[in-house]
């Protein structure tokens, strides 16, 4: 049984925790929590429509489809990205020094769901991109060869 100073420790303590844990979430900037829910999302969307072909940890699926893991490569075609995911992909590419053919078929996502998938495989498998807003994607999307 507790006494009432066993119970004033347990309160006092549930207190102190539960402040530290309202300190931390107001320390975080809107664009922070914006990006964390960004990748959460994306995180979902990819799971559901990309992780068959690209692999659970973006491994990719043999000589079908290529791997997520390529920093180098996401980097340097980060504004193709977009227009990649919408309108699919119908030609070479090669990552690590592989060539893929495959044929990617398009994906008709709004340009928030596009933004947000980009922000997950950009800022996962061993990528650190950082943000992409959908107004980046809608600018992307405008560009598509």
């Amino acid at each position: 049984m507790i006494n009432k100073y066993g119970m004033r420790k347990i309160i006092l303590q549930s207190i102190f925790i539960l402040s530290i844990g309202i300190f931390v979430l107001a320390c975080q900037s809107p664009e922070s929590i914006e990006e964390a829910t960004y990748y959460s999302n994306g995180k979902d969307i990819y799971k559901s429509k990309c992780q068959n072909c690209h692999g659970v940890n973006g491994e990719g699926l043999g000589e079908l489809a290529p791997p997520l893991t390529d920093s180098l490569f996401l980097k340097q075609n980060k504004s193709r990205l977009a227009c990649i995911i919408k309108n699919g992909l119908n030609e070479s590419i090669t990552i690590h020094q592989k060539t893929y053919n495959g044929k990617m078929p398009g994906l008709n996502f709004a340009d928030i769901d596009i933004a947000q998938v980009i922000v997950y495989i950009t800022n996962s498998f061993g990528n650190k991109q950082g943000m992409y807003s959908y107004k980046k994607v809608s600018e992307d999307l405008k560009n598509c060869k």
